[in-house]
């Protein structure tokens, strides 16, 4: 029997049944690509026409269910877990970090102000712009 488990990627959540031992999370290969778009073939982890090789498989596929760790390693996504909320977020594949960086320009967002009027950083291109950000944690 599996525990419900939320995945979160790109702004998608998904609800995945998982096996859940300690601090390991295994997901069936119906979930994975049910859930995150992802399939395991012989030419490694698939998603549409990516395929990332899969170096070791003995790791990423423990008694037939693929581990969300190893996963993440694989496709080179960052891994957020609690395992105690059942819940995981998978972050931007380190090559897209990575090709975003070199371009040395911020993702647009759009943020209120004190009186609610919404400001998005594009309208902003082309000037200097300060950016404060604080987290209260």
């Amino acid at each position: 029997m599996g525990t419900a488990f939320t995945v979160i990627e790109d702004g998608r959540t998904a609800e995945l049944e998982a096996q859940v031992e300690g601090g390991d999370v295994r997901l069936s290969a119906d979930a994975l690509r049910d859930g995150l778009g992802w399939e395991l073939k012989d030419e490694g982890l698939c998603r549409g026409a990516l395929c990332v090789p899969v170096r070791d498989r003995s790791a990423l596929q423990v008694e037939g269910r693929i581990d969300l760790r190893a996963f993440a390693d694989a496709v080179g996504q960052p891994l957020a877990l609690d395992v105690d909320e059942a819940c995981a977020a998978l972050g931007t594949p380190v090559a897209d970090r990575t090709r975003l960086l070199e371009t040395l320009e911020a993702p647009d967002f759009t943020l209120p102000d004190l009186d609610g009027k919404p400001h998005s950083l594009s309208d902003h291109r082309g000037k200097k712009v300060l950016l404060i950000a604080y987290a209260s944690w």
